[in-house]
């Protein structure tokens, strides 16, 4: 269906599109599906309803297809039995009257000065709304929307704009308050790497992060993904420097640039990020990481650490969605390098006596921040449902007998 224009005022054209068609035949056919004829008039006539419009498709060769799919949808609705009431039929007319901020009546008299026939309008909506109708009688039992695939979809966004990722390697040394000093010696030692290598030995050697076997390299990354506050620090290296230590919570940051480049893959940003916390006793002790180990086997979404939260005081498990300015320094780092459902054990607190089981459960787009879940759904549905009525007219046309004149 068409999203008028405010105001069906463009119809100071109609006195140009009223001209007459011609000299030409119009009750003779211009094509044949099965046993029904389109004709000549009724493709000048939808040529007109789609110029006044100002719809896309406007020529001969689209209207003469779309009165054919038209013939195939009103076979399918009959053989399906379906017929609208009255009062639907009079809904849909003014439902589509009002997109030009008209009545039924009103836009009926404006098409008829531009020589459009008011069974042209008629016929042209009602078969669209009939036809979605069957769509979803015969195939919305199959589509099942998930929670998952609801979370997908407000992740995921489309910009126009450029994009810059970074290839950047990390190293998160821990630094509880009995070890802090030392520990800043060794930062500082680390910042004057200069080679790709060095930085990496310095990452086996020393990072609690999940990337220390690899390095402490980590693959191409958006940088609207790293955290606000760390995205200028990056951006202001050449590749093969390294950052300032950053203090925080009970550890000490480094990042290396590796490469930059620019693409033309849409940026993404995001409003919010939601993530759960679960603090464990022990801090960094090796009981305490293969209980997390175990723990990362046993949980899939961020819902199930409540299971193992249960009996425990409320303030070992945190779940919070936050803005990403608003995310703690620590956390950030981490979550920017998380899909939906992974988990870091790189953190503590409480001075390194908790470890931080820290898991991603979501992001939403920055342009889906306003958007029902509800709303999300209903667009879910409705793709699938086109699919499906797209699936289903391809069948019947190559079931059909179509013969274009």
């Amino acid at each position: 269906m068409f999203k008028l224009k405010p105001t069906l005022a463009a119809f100071g054209l109609i006195a140009t599109l009223a001209a007459p068609v011609g000299a030409q035949n119009l009750f003779a056919p211009a094509a044949t599906v099965n046993d029904s004829v389109v004709t000549e008039f009724e493709v000048q006539q939808r040529i007109r309803f789609l110029q006044v419009l100002n719809a896309r498709g406007a020529t001969r060769k689209a209207a003469v297809e779309s009165l054919i799919n038209e013939r195939l949808r009103g076979e399918a609705i009959r053989d399906a039995g379906l017929n609208l009431s009255q009062e639907g039929i009079n809904a849909a007319l003014e439902e589509f009257a009002g997109r030009a901020n008209m009545t039924r009546a009103e836009f009926t008299s404006a098409l008829a000065r531009a020589g459009v026939e008011k069974e042209t309008y008629r016929d042209f909506v009602l078969n669209g709304i009939t036809w979605r109708d069957l769509i979803r009688a015969r195939y919305g039992s199959r589509v099942s929307i998930s929670e998952a695939e609801i979370d997908r979809a407000l992740a995921s966004q489309s910009t126009g704009a450029s994009n810059i990722r970074v290839l950047v390697s990390e190293i998160i040394i821990p630094a509880p308050p009995p070890r802090a000093a030392q520990v800043a010696a060794i930062a500082e030692d680390i910042a004057q790497s200069t080679s790709a290598n060095q930085f990496s030995a310095f990452a086996r050697k020393y990072s609690a992060t999940a990337t220390r076997g690899a390095g402490g390299r980590l693959p191409w990354q958006d940088l609207s993904n790293l955290p606000p506050a760390l995205q200028p620090l990056i951006l202001s290296l050449s590749p093969g420097e390294v950052t300032q230590p950053l203090n925080i919570p009970n550890a000490v940051a480094l990042f290396q640039l590796r490469d930059i480049e620019e693409t033309s893959r849409p940026a993404r940003t995001y409003s919010a990020i939601e993530y759960a916390a679960y603090y464990m006793a022990g801090g960094r002790s090796a009981e305490t990481l293969q209980q997390a180990e175990n723990l990362k086997a046993e949980v899939d979404v961020c819902d199930d650490l409540y299971a193992f939260a249960k009996g425990q005081p409320e303030s070992v498990l945190d779940r919070e969605t936050l803005p990403p300015s608003k995310l703690p320094k620590d956390f950030a780092i981490e979550l920017s390098k998380m899909d939906e459902g992974e988990v870091s054990t790189a953190l503590t607190r409480s001075d390194g006596q908790a470890l931080v089981f820290l898991m991603m459960c979501g992001r939403t787009a920055e342009q889906n921040a306003e958007v029902s879940r509800e709303d999300v759904a209903g667009s879910i549905r409705q793709r699938r449902l086109s699919g499906f009525a797209d699936s289903l007219l391809s069948e019947l046309r190559s079931e059909a007998r179509i013969s274009i004149k």
